[in-house]
């Protein structure tokens, strides 16, 4: 039998096997025994005909990262953090009163890349696989992780989202190295090339510009895209030369990208023309007792207005006049407004009444224009008093659009606003608004907070319609809240229009802030260099 199942190749067994033994016969006795007899042998004698293979380069050595290790306790805390990181929620999303330590990492991380500690080795791995799962850990994850932990990555293709954006693991060449950089920008991977483009303009804007100049007109659509928003960092005039020969670009995203640069840019010629239209299509009433506002919007987009940006087509839903409107006030320098009317400031220019119902499209416009060119005056003047309700304040009812414009003004002044606002108002409305703030929250804010949880409380408010809030409260309450809150996690009597058992989740949700508040505590100390 071994000499007739040795003369069937491999190709007739796997043809034989594929048309059926009874259509082509195999080995001695012809059945599906005798085909498993011979492919039993085939492999046996492959196996053993088989040579060794060359062994792969071993790969380079992690690079040093000198930053000082963690803390022994810091240490056994993070590891606690990522292992604790998938454990599933309480039963019928009841959390119960311990601390979510998943929702604690981020600050965790932050907190150790401001003290300057490098990752155990060990536990690289585990974070990885974190930053892998949740992408808002990824910046806080990577730098923790390091050069070694780029280098890791580079060798597990589940990791290879954290090579996007980097440079492999290698070090960066510095601009005084210029070989090196052209080099690097010429022959390198796009995401090297996205690394070193915004290490450079970090430090030397003119000179980030010269080198995307070099290979401008050679890139691909999407690369000029990428390349041209790290123009966000450092921008100024010297960059409007560059801008506006983008305006004439193949791509519609690089336009229009090339044109918002360009429009927060106030002394630019595109956002001279810009506020040249615009000022044609808004301008002081004349007509009337009082002054207010006159509004003409566009008649067309014409291909001038489009090489500026203005998107011609509209939104399903939108009207193309408003549409047109928006986007040539959007873009003009606010600086425009006051002279336009007579000298008022920007408070007084949106107080005025809009003709014609434009208002309400007008002062969206002047929001988005505040938030693009960082003018904290503007910014104040649309939100107007936090104790007016949204509906009737002087800019936008959009809580988006306001949390946009919070995020122009100082950070402690964007917490007291928040503050008042949500002791006017309390908490439905102030999620999005909470956003913004600095953190830990300052101390007028973090009170309010609590207030208005508190008063929620007794009125017999749902608990988990706030469970949102309370779960920011517990990452950015000053830790330093938990003694005074202590008295928030007794279980009062329930008021009878509560709802049933209310007062039971309240005082397990105010026992697991306070925790978390002690938990956080802990964690900081830990982080304290010895």
């Amino acid at each position: 039998m071994p000499g007739t199942i040795t003369s069937v190749s491999w190709e007739e067994l796997v043809t034989t096997a594929l048309l059926g033994t009874d259509r082509r016969p195999a080995g001695a006795d012809g059945g599906p025994a005798g085909l498993l007899d011979a492919a039993a042998l085939h492999t046996v004698r492959r196996r053993a005909g088989l040579l060794p293979a060359s062994p792969a380069a071993r790969p380079d050595p992690a690079p040093a990262d000198p930053r000082p290790p963690l803390p022994p306790a810091a240490r056994h805390r993070l590891a606690q953090l990522l292992a604790d990181r998938s454990a599933p929620g309480g039963s019928g999303g009841r959390r119960g009163t311990a601390p979510d330590l998943t929702e604690l990492i981020p600050q965790w991380l932050a907190t150790a890349n401001q003290q300057g500690f490098r990752a155990p080795a060990q536990l690289l791995p585990a974070l990885l696989d974190a930053a892998r799962a949740r992408t808002d850990l990824r910046p806080h994850a990577l730098a923790f992780a390091g050069p070694r932990g780029l280098w890791l990555a580079g060798l597990n293709p589940e990791w290879k989202f954290a090579l996007r954006g980097s440079s492999g693991g290698s070090p960066l060449p510095r601009p005084t190295e210029p070989e090196a950089v052209v080099r690097l920008w010429e022959e390198g991977l796009f995401a090297e090339r996205v690394a070193l483009l915004g290490a450079i303009r970090a430090h030397d804007p003119a000179g980030a510009l010269a080198l995307l100049a070099t290979t401008w007109t050679t890139e691909r659509a999407e690369d000029r895209l990428m390349f041209l928003d790290s123009l966000r960092t450092g921008l100024s005039p010297v960059d409007e030369p560059f801008l506006e020969q983008a305006l004439s670009d193949r791509s519609r995203n690089v336009r229009a990208t090339a044109a918002e640069l360009l429009s927060a840019l106030p002394e630019s010629a595109l956002a001279g023309r810009m506020a040249s239209r615009a000022l044609s299509c808004v301008s002081p009433d004349l007509s009337g007792d009082e002054a207010s506002v006159a509004v003409e919007a566009p008649h067309e987009c014409d291909a001038p207005m489009e090489r500026d940006g203005v998107v011609a087509v509209p939104p399903a839903g939108r009207g193309e006049r408003s549409w047109w409107l928006g986007q040539l006030v959007e873009a003009t320098p606010l600086t425009t407004w006051p002279a336009r009317f007579g000298g008022r400031a920007a408070r007084e220019i949106v107080a005025l009444p809009v003709a014609d119902g434009w208002a309400e499209e007008l002062h969206a416009a002047w929001c988005r224009a505040t938030v693009r060119q960082r003018d904290p005056e503007w910014a104040r003047a649309l939100l107007g008093a936090p104790s007016l309700p949204p509906s009737s304040g002087p800019g936008t009812s959009s809580l988006a659009e306001r949390s946009k414009l919070l995020g122009v003004l100082p950070a402690a002044e964007r917490g007291g606003w928040v503050a008042d606002f949500i002791a006017a108002h309390g908490l439905s409305e102030a999620f999005q608004l909470l956003g913004v703030c600095p953190t830990p929250w300052a101390e007028p804010l973090g009170r309010a907070v609590v207030d208005a949880l508190d008063i929620a409380r007794d009125a017999g408010s749902y608990p988990w319609s706030f469970s949102g809030v309370m779960g920011l409260a517990e990452r950015c309450l000053n830790p330093a809240e938990a003694d005074r809150l202590e008295v928030l996690t007794t279980t009062p009597d329930e008021p009878e229009d509560a709802s049933p058992g209310a007062n039971g989740y309240w005082s397990e949700a105010f026992q697991r802030l306070v925790s978390t508040l002690r938990l956080r505590a802990a964690m900081d100390a830990e982080l304290i260099p010895a």
